[in-house]
């Protein structure tokens, strides 16, 4: 909840007499000028009750701004969203609350938060009078088809005198961030790499609470072997701990996300891009969801994980906050400057090339297509869904020296990816099956997939 300081809406936050002028409405301008034209024609024609009226027009919004100026409202604004963190299309509901804090009543008060154009209209609302120490409730919704983050705030309140002929605005000074996130698929349950789950035995575990040579006893139970007694650990203990009989492990995998902005056409929420990143955003919550420790890797080379080794998610309530943080990631991930996904590589290579790797690839040239077939890991999977500019805008691309479609899947696959073509209209929960398939048909443009072996049981 972000909360005003008492006062932030009230005299002594003014900009002084000045700014006060500046706020009158054209109907106090109206009168300033009609006042101002009626005193020269009576002084021009000799006139004294047409004097009397013009100072009349002219001296009331001056006494409207002195009063509205001297104003001494003391009021406190707070705000509350909820949720935090929304996905694309979803909504959110901002809850205002305005106290009155001094001993007087307030006036006709509107109340105004800023919000940008794109998560609606401005919302304002009149409030006749609030009594001295009372208070008063309003809410609005916002939404967003753009992800994103964006600011609210600050709450603004708008003065105005009886007569209409003065308007003040005072702004306090605090404000929240709605973040808009990828929206994200349920995925169906596949097995990867053979296993159910994202834990047990392999070459391309790694473990969850310790290292290789870390050592987790427990206490000792009714029934355990005397010979798995941990005797260091009883000691220091005080009580008789025993080795446990295997730590827990769990299976590593990789969400690779091209950003480069060579590599795709278009912009909306339609888009190629808008697609490969939601769809980066349903597999990074479904592989943390089945137990896997994963991470976010962009071609700049850039890995987001939270607080897991190895730049990995940890599990339990880390991984929960690692979701969050790889959320807020895919919330403002833009099209990256770079040519190549040389980074990428190196960021891989020095994992050793264990665990499962994601791929959402956009339009590739030659080269490019060399160093994608090199991110296969050695020791796991690896699928590729690679997007097709042509396919996605029905123009040409605008890299000239990228290869047909057709042909970046088959190197793909010959280098042992599990390739398969990412077109409009294809459910992703549709490529994800066919991916654990290993294989699928072109039919209706549903995809083009090449198994691995080893990789997609």
């Amino acid at each position: 909840m972000a909360a005003g300081a008492p006062g932030g809406a009230g005299g002594e936050g003014g900009r002084g007499l000045r700014a006060a002028l500046a706020g009158l409405t054209t109907r106090g301008r109206s009168f300033l000028a009609a006042g101002v034209a009626a005193a020269v024609c009576a002084y021009v024609l000799g006139q004294d009750d047409l004097l009397r009226v013009g100072l009349l027009l002219a001296v009331l919004p001056l006494i409207c701004v002195y009063a509205l100026h001297r104003t001494r409202y003391r009021v406190s604004g707070s705000r509350r969203l909820s949720p935090l963190r929304v996905p694309a299309g979803g909504e959110a509901r901002v809850q205002l609350r305005l106290d009155n804090v001094s001993r007087m009543p307030t006036g006709l008060l509107m109340l105004q938060d800023r919000v940008p154009y794109v998560l609606g209209p401005r919302p304002r609302f009149v409030l006749d009078r609030v009594e001295p120490g009372g208070r008063r409730e309003v809410s609005y919704r916002v939404r967003s088809d753009l992800r994103g983050r964006y600011p609210l705030g600050p709450l603004q309140l708008r003065l105005s005198d009886p007569f209409g002929l003065v308007e003040l605005t005072r702004s306090f000074s605090t404000y929240d961030t709605l973040t808009v996130v990828p929206r994200t698929e349920p995925l169906p349950p596949v097995r990867l790499a053979g296993e159910s789950s994202g834990y047990g035995e392999g070459n391309q575990r790694s473990l969850a609470l310790a290292g290789d040579d870390d050592v987790i006893p427990r206490e000792y139970r009714h029934g355990d072997d005397l010979r798995r007694v941990h005797w260091r650990s009883t000691a220091r203990y005080g009580e008789l701990m025993v080795r446990r009989e295997e730590q827990p492990q769990r299976s590593r995998a990789t969400v690779l996300l091209d950003t480069r902005r060579t590599a795709y056409e278009g912009a909306g929420p339609d888009s190629a891009f808008e697609w490969a990143v939601s769809a980066a955003a349903s597999v990074l919550v479904h592989l943390l969801e089945r137990g896997f420790a994963v991470r976010l890797l962009t071609d700049t080379g850039s890995t987001t994980a939270g607080e897991g080794s190895g730049g990995f998610s940890a599990g339990g309530q880390e991984a929960a906050e690692a979701a969050g943080l790889m959320m807020d990631t895919l919330a403002v991930v833009g099209h990256s400057d770079g040519a190549g996904l040389s980074r990428a590589l190196d960021a891989l290579r020095a994992d050793r090339g264990e665990g499962l790797l994601i791929a959402f690839l956009g339009d590739l040239d030659e080269a490019q297509t060399e160093l994608a077939a090199k991110l296969r890991p050695r020791n796991g999977g690896a699928v590729a869904f690679v997007l097709d500019s042509e396919a996605w805008t029905g123009l040409e691309p605008a890299h000239p020296a990228a290869l047909p479609q057709a042909e970046r899947l088959r190197r793909l696959a010959d280098a042992g990816w599990t390739a398969l073509d990412a077109r409009p209209g294809t459910g992703f929960g549709e490529l994800w099956r066919l991916a654990a398939g290993g294989a699928a048909g072109s039919d209706g443009g549903r995809g083009t997939g090449t198994g691995t072996s080893g990789g997609w049981a």
